[in-house]
Protein backbone atom coordinates (compact mmCIF):
# COMPACT_ATOMS: atom_id res chain seq x y z
CA UNK A 1 0.00 0.00 0.00
CA UNK A 2 1.24 3.91 -0.40
CA UNK A 3 -0.01 6.51 1.78
CA UNK A 4 0.69 9.53 3.03
CA UNK A 5 0.35 10.75 7.01
CA UNK A 6 -0.73 13.97 7.30
CA UNK A 7 -0.09 16.05 10.18
CA UNK A 8 1.62 19.09 11.99
CA UNK A 9 4.87 18.53 13.84
CA UNK A 10 4.66 16.17 16.82
CA UNK A 11 1.14 14.34 15.57
CA UNK A 12 3.12 11.24 16.13
CA UNK A 13 3.66 10.29 12.01
CA UNK A 14 7.17 9.12 12.41
CA UNK A 15 6.20 7.01 15.21
CA UNK A 16 3.90 5.49 13.13
CA UNK A 17 5.98 5.34 10.38
CA UNK A 18 8.34 3.35 11.88
CA UNK A 19 5.53 0.86 13.59
CA UNK A 20 4.25 0.31 9.57
CA UNK A 21 7.50 -0.71 8.23
CA UNK A 22 8.06 -2.91 10.74
CA UNK A 23 4.47 -4.62 10.83
CA UNK A 24 3.99 -4.52 6.55
CA UNK A 25 7.36 -4.06 5.26
CA UNK A 26 6.58 -0.73 3.93
CA UNK A 27 9.00 2.02 4.15
CA UNK A 28 8.91 5.80 5.14
CA UNK A 29 10.25 8.52 2.88
CA UNK A 30 11.56 11.19 4.59
CA UNK A 31 12.27 14.15 1.85
CA UNK A 32 14.90 15.42 4.22
CA UNK A 33 16.63 12.43 4.52
CA UNK A 34 16.35 11.84 0.36
CA UNK A 35 17.67 15.18 0.08
CA UNK A 36 20.70 14.48 2.18
CA UNK A 37 21.40 11.25 1.14
CA UNK A 38 21.75 12.73 -2.90
CA UNK A 39 23.94 15.97 -1.45
CA UNK A 40 26.02 13.52 -0.15
CA UNK A 41 26.13 10.86 -3.00
CA UNK A 42 26.75 14.06 -5.07
CA UNK A 43 24.98 12.35 -8.13
CA UNK A 44 22.98 14.66 -10.57
CA UNK A 45 20.14 15.43 -8.65
CA UNK A 46 21.92 16.10 -5.25
CA UNK A 47 24.01 18.74 -7.35
CA UNK A 48 20.91 20.01 -8.15
CA UNK A 49 19.41 20.26 -4.86
CA UNK A 50 22.81 21.67 -3.19
CA UNK A 51 23.64 25.08 -5.53
CA UNK A 52 19.75 25.82 -4.81
CA UNK A 53 20.16 25.20 -1.41
CA UNK A 54 23.27 26.82 -0.96
CA UNK A 55 21.67 29.70 -2.83
CA UNK A 56 19.52 29.82 0.00
CA UNK A 57 16.78 28.97 -1.91
CA UNK A 58 13.62 26.22 -2.04
CA UNK A 59 14.38 22.89 -3.24
CA UNK A 60 11.56 23.18 -6.53
CA UNK A 61 8.84 21.09 -6.24
CA UNK A 62 9.77 19.12 -9.28
CA UNK A 63 13.00 18.46 -8.25
CA UNK A 64 11.42 16.76 -5.07
CA UNK A 65 9.03 14.64 -7.46
CA UNK A 66 11.94 13.29 -9.06
CA UNK A 67 13.92 12.53 -5.92
CA UNK A 68 10.35 10.47 -4.62
CA UNK A 69 10.36 9.12 -8.02
CA UNK A 70 13.68 7.41 -8.01
CA UNK A 71 13.53 6.38 -3.99
CA UNK A 72 10.18 4.05 -5.02
CA UNK A 73 11.76 2.64 -7.79
CA UNK A 74 14.08 1.07 -5.43
CA UNK A 75 13.67 -2.65 -4.37
CA UNK A 76 12.60 -2.00 -0.74
CA UNK A 77 9.64 0.41 -1.81
CA UNK A 78 7.97 -2.63 -3.44
CA UNK A 79 5.57 -3.25 -0.18
CA UNK A 80 4.13 0.06 0.09
CA UNK A 81 5.58 3.70 1.13
CA UNK A 82 4.72 6.22 3.85
CA UNK A 83 5.18 10.04 2.39
CA UNK A 84 6.05 12.00 5.54
CA UNK A 85 6.31 15.71 4.85
CA UNK A 86 5.13 15.99 0.95
CA UNK A 87 3.02 16.67 -0.52
CA UNK A 88 2.74 20.28 1.36
CA UNK A 89 0.63 22.21 -1.50
CA UNK A 90 -1.92 21.50 -3.77
CA UNK A 91 0.45 21.52 -6.53
CA UNK A 92 2.78 19.42 -4.80
CA UNK A 93 -0.44 16.87 -4.70
CA UNK A 94 -1.42 17.03 -8.25
CA UNK A 95 2.23 16.70 -9.47
CA UNK A 96 3.10 13.44 -6.91
CA UNK A 97 -0.32 11.85 -8.29
CA UNK A 98 0.70 12.31 -11.90
CA UNK A 99 4.09 10.88 -11.07
CA UNK A 100 2.66 7.72 -9.38
CA UNK A 101 0.21 7.65 -12.69
CA UNK A 102 2.86 7.30 -15.00
CA UNK A 103 4.08 4.29 -13.36
CA UNK A 104 1.24 2.62 -12.67
CA UNK A 105 0.85 3.51 -8.85
CA UNK A 106 -1.86 5.43 -6.29
CA UNK A 107 -1.97 6.53 -2.49
CA UNK A 108 -4.39 4.18 -1.20
CA UNK A 109 -4.74 6.41 1.59
CA UNK A 110 -4.38 9.77 2.79
CA UNK A 111 -4.39 9.68 6.75
CA UNK A 112 -4.79 13.07 8.98
CA UNK A 113 -3.96 12.82 12.45
CA UNK A 114 -6.05 14.99 14.15
CA UNK A 115 -4.09 16.88 17.05
CA UNK A 116 -5.34 19.50 20.34
CA UNK A 117 -3.55 22.27 19.77
CA UNK A 118 -2.70 22.89 23.50
CA UNK A 119 -1.93 19.43 24.43
CA UNK A 120 0.20 18.89 21.34
CA UNK A 121 2.19 21.70 22.20
CA UNK A 122 2.84 20.50 25.59
CA UNK A 123 3.48 17.20 24.27
CA UNK A 124 6.55 18.47 21.65
CA UNK A 125 7.96 20.93 23.92
CA UNK A 126 8.91 18.15 26.34
CA UNK A 127 10.45 15.56 24.53
CA UNK A 128 14.09 14.63 24.20
CA UNK A 129 16.28 11.49 22.47
CA UNK A 130 18.83 9.12 23.36
CA UNK A 131 22.05 10.78 21.73
CA UNK A 132 23.16 7.35 20.88
CA UNK A 133 20.63 4.75 19.33
CA UNK A 134 17.51 7.59 18.94
CA UNK A 135 15.13 6.80 21.52
CA UNK A 136 12.48 9.11 22.42
CA UNK A 137 11.71 10.17 25.45
CA UNK A 138 9.01 12.87 27.22
CA UNK A 139 9.67 14.85 30.57
CA UNK A 140 6.23 14.08 31.82
CA UNK A 141 4.65 11.67 29.10
CA UNK A 142 7.42 9.25 28.51
CA UNK A 143 10.38 9.61 30.80
CA UNK A 144 13.12 7.05 30.89
CA UNK A 145 12.45 3.92 33.60
CA UNK A 146 16.10 4.82 35.21
CA UNK A 147 15.70 8.64 35.51
CA UNK A 148 18.72 9.53 33.35
CA UNK A 149 19.55 6.41 31.10
CA UNK A 150 18.23 5.20 27.88
CA UNK A 151 15.76 2.13 28.47
CA UNK A 152 17.04 1.07 25.06
CA UNK A 153 20.76 1.20 25.07
CA UNK A 154 21.52 2.72 28.50
CA UNK A 155 23.59 5.87 27.45
CA UNK A 156 23.14 8.49 29.93
CA UNK A 157 23.15 11.56 26.90
CA UNK A 158 20.15 12.76 25.65
CA UNK A 159 20.02 15.59 23.28
CA UNK A 160 16.53 18.06 22.47
CA UNK A 161 15.70 19.52 19.36
CA UNK A 162 16.80 23.63 19.64
CA UNK A 163 12.96 23.78 17.75
CA UNK A 164 11.32 22.07 20.51
CA UNK A 165 10.15 24.58 22.43
CA UNK A 166 5.96 26.39 22.90
CA UNK A 167 6.24 29.21 20.76
CA UNK A 168 8.41 27.81 18.03
CA UNK A 169 5.65 24.80 17.96
CA UNK A 170 2.82 27.35 17.69
CA UNK A 171 4.54 28.86 14.79
CA UNK A 172 4.89 25.60 13.38
CA UNK A 173 1.05 25.08 13.69
CA UNK A 174 0.07 28.03 12.62
CA UNK A 175 2.37 27.34 8.97
CA UNK A 176 1.03 23.71 9.09
CA UNK A 177 -2.59 25.20 9.25
CA UNK A 178 -1.99 28.07 6.06
CA UNK A 179 0.62 25.68 3.70
CA UNK A 180 -0.75 22.14 4.13
CA UNK A 181 -4.33 21.78 5.96
CA UNK A 182 -5.62 23.40 2.65
CA UNK A 183 -4.57 19.96 0.81
CA UNK A 184 -6.98 18.16 2.71
CA UNK A 185 -10.06 19.16 0.63
CA UNK A 186 -8.04 17.80 -2.35
CA UNK A 187 -7.83 14.54 -1.04
CA UNK A 188 -11.66 14.65 0.11
CA UNK A 189 -12.44 14.77 -3.13
CA UNK A 190 -10.59 12.24 -4.72
CA UNK A 191 -11.83 9.49 -1.91
CA UNK A 192 -8.74 8.58 -0.12
CA UNK A 193 -9.12 10.56 3.11
CA UNK A 194 -9.34 9.39 6.03
CA UNK A 195 -8.77 10.38 9.38
CA UNK A 196 -7.42 9.15 12.99
CA UNK A 197 -7.16 10.98 16.59
CA UNK A 198 -3.83 11.56 16.82
CA UNK A 199 -3.56 12.55 20.39
CA UNK A 200 -4.74 8.77 21.09
CA UNK A 201 -1.96 6.61 23.04
CA UNK A 202 0.37 5.28 20.43
CA UNK A 203 -0.77 2.10 19.92
CA UNK A 204 -4.71 3.29 19.81
CA UNK A 205 -3.54 5.38 17.15
CA UNK A 206 -1.61 2.08 15.41
CA UNK A 207 -5.13 0.43 15.87
CA UNK A 208 -7.17 2.75 13.78
CA UNK A 209 -4.76 3.21 10.89
CA UNK A 210 -4.75 -0.14 10.62
CA UNK A 211 -8.34 -0.62 10.61
CA UNK A 212 -8.55 2.18 7.93
CA UNK A 213 -5.56 0.07 5.46
CA UNK A 214 -7.56 -2.86 5.83
CA UNK A 215 -10.90 -1.24 4.52
CA UNK A 216 -8.72 -0.04 1.74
Amino acid sequence: MNIILLGPPGAGKGTQAKLLEQKRGMVQLSTGDMLRSHVKAGDELGQKAKAIMDAGQLVPDDLMIAMISTRIDQPDARKGFILDGFPRTTPQAEALDRMLAEKGLQLDAVIEMKVDEPELIRRVAGRYTCAKCGAGFHDLLNPPKKAGVCDTCGSTEFVRRPDDNAETVKGRLDVFRKQTAPILPYYRDKGVLESVDGMAAIDEVERQIEALLKAH
